[in-house]
């Protein structure tokens, strides 16, 4: 039982990084913009964050810092979505392959910053304040269930409140509306007085402050710092998060907590005697294969917002 509630609260953990990446991915993509940027936007708050809650330890701001880290994250990535979203939505630029730039553009830019800053280090100092793992009273007294879902960081239970608050507001709300027709029928929202690419514009800058989030998590709860590995194609797991879960908060939920189980399955099979006699390469390219194999079965039964990577032209109907 152990073993298993290890597992689960592990898969936590490894969850919410792709929960805040995939909902970013799909406000996106709900707005008709492809948004492959996801992993460069993850590097770039995983780097923010880093970086913000580094200099505000440094300034004595104590236990606040990994919120000031979160913060920062949030709003600088704000530099690299709004170039994805200036060349996609005004310039009309291939979608695709603007997310591929900004993907290198992030990856090479922080990693040349992390060297000028701290005299050609490969890697930012070790934070020395970050998310610790918050119980809630009571819920986490029940035996096994509330250590595996009531002892978790503050990151998983915002990211859980995000899935509920974005779904409420796209499905019950005239704003979530106007978004979806924005994705679905650009025309037609035209005709009715919504601004397409206003719309598009907030959806797709808010995508990668999200996205940031999810790299930002990673730094400020595991990893402690930021490296130019710190990252490795969680934004890509994420993107097949959002196709899994058919552009829905609630499946982009349930498709993150299943690759999250595949790489907290990856850590907790290594402390098996049997492990030994197996290559590590093999644990960790698992949930990769898994996330192809996923992709593959999902081709055909997933259907996307009819207009997702059609730029449109303002005024033609």
């Amino acid at each position: 039982m152990e073993v298993i509630g290890n597992l689960l609260n592990g898969t936590l953990v490894f969850s919410t990084a792709l929960i805040f990446a995939a909902l970013g991915g799909l406000i996106s993509e709900r707005s008709g913009v492809i948004n492959i940027g996801l992993e460069g936007f993850m590097v770039s708050g995983a780097f923010f964050s880093a970086i913000t809650t580094h200099y505000a330890e440094i300034a004595g701001f104590g236990g606040f810092s990994p919120w000031l880290g979160l913060l920062g994250a949030f709003l600088f990535t704000i530099i690299f979505s709004s170039i994805h979203a200036v060349a996609s939505i005004t310039f009309k630029a291939n979608q695709v392959v603007s997310g591929v730039v900004i993907n290198i553009l992030a990856a090479s830019s922080t990693f040349f910053f992390v060297k000028l800053l701290f005299d050609g280090s490969a890697e930012t100092p070790l934070l020395t304040t970050v998310f610790h793992k918050v119980t809630i009273p009571y819920l986490s007294d029940i035996p096994f269930i509330g250590n595996v879902f009531f002892n978790a960081y503050p990151t998983t239970y915002i990211a859980i409140a995000l899935v509920i608050t974005l779904f409420s507001y796209l499905f019950k709300t005239a704003g979530g509306l106007r978004l979806r027709s924005v994705g679905e029928h650009p025309s037609a929202a035209d005709t009715v007085g919504i601004k397409v690419n206003r719309t598009r514009y907030i959806a797709v800058i808010l995508s990668g402050s999200l996205a940031a989030l999810g790299g930002a998590t990673i730094v400020l709860t595991s990893n402690g710092n930021f490296a130019f590995n710190t990252i490795s194609g969680q934004g890509y797991i994420a993107l097949a998060a959002v196709i899994f879960g058919k552009w829905n908060p609630i499946g982009v939920m349930l498709a993150s907590l299943f690759f999250g189980l595949a790489q907290a399955a990856k850590d907790q099979l290594q402390i098996f005697d049997f492990a030994a006699s197996i290559p590590n390469e093999f644990f960790y390219m698992f949930p990769y294969v898994l996330t192809l194999l996923v992709l593959i079965g999902a081709v055909g039964k997933a259907r996307s917002p009819k207009a997702l990577g059609e730029p449109y032209d303002v005024g033609k109907r």
